[in-house]
């Protein structure tokens, strides 16, 4: 007899969406997970990661949230501008990104460094959209760290981790 659990993929018999946050249920002896929107989602074991298979994106999962995993700078920026973007439409405004340690190799050359007419820098602190970039500490403290992007600071000093938002409740 085969136990119910060993039918579906390591994240059980169903999940939602890392794009459109629907409930997508699980294809049974497979690793698999089918969303009728987006296509077709296959669990990494070994990774712990869930890999859209059209596209080849990564996504990591961090209390119940998808985070997706980026590989090239424009991905990790985009999705910075768009939470910025979100933040602002609420009424609220950024006043620090702090950008995850495992970017900032791949964003550095993206970042924003202001010098002053003599060529000296005026400020250590770079900035990303004209906003103080931190980055993660580097302590094993804050596991958090290894699966979410980035958190926005908004007034008055209250982190957001994203994604922050639920397009269906």
């Amino acid at each position: 007899m085969i136990e119910v659990a060993l039918q579906y993929p390591m994240f059980g018999p169903e999940i939602q969406c890392p794009h459109c946050r629907q409930t997508i249920p699980a294809l049974t002896l497979t690793d698999a997970y089918l969303c009728p929107r987006h296509g077709a989602f296959e669990a990494e074991p070994k990774t712990g990661d869930l890999v859209h298979l059209q596209s080849g994106r990564h996504w990591h999962r961090w209390e119940d949230e998808w985070y997706r995993q980026h590989t090239h700078p424009d991905g990790i920026r985009f999705e910075i501008h768009e939470a910025l973007d979100r933040l602002h439409t609420q009424g609220y405004r950024a006043t620090r990104i702090i950008i995850a340690q495992r970017y900032r190799e791949l964003i550095s050359v993206y970042l924003e460094r202001s010098t002053s007419w003599r060529g000296e820098s005026e400020s250590p602190m770079p900035k990303l959209y004209g906003l103080p970039v931190d980055f993660s500490p580097e302590s094993q403290e804050e596991a958090c760290w290894e699966v979410i992007n980035f958190d926005l600071e908004k007034e008055p000093g209250v982190p957001i981790r994203y994604p922050y938002f639920r397009l269906f409740e």
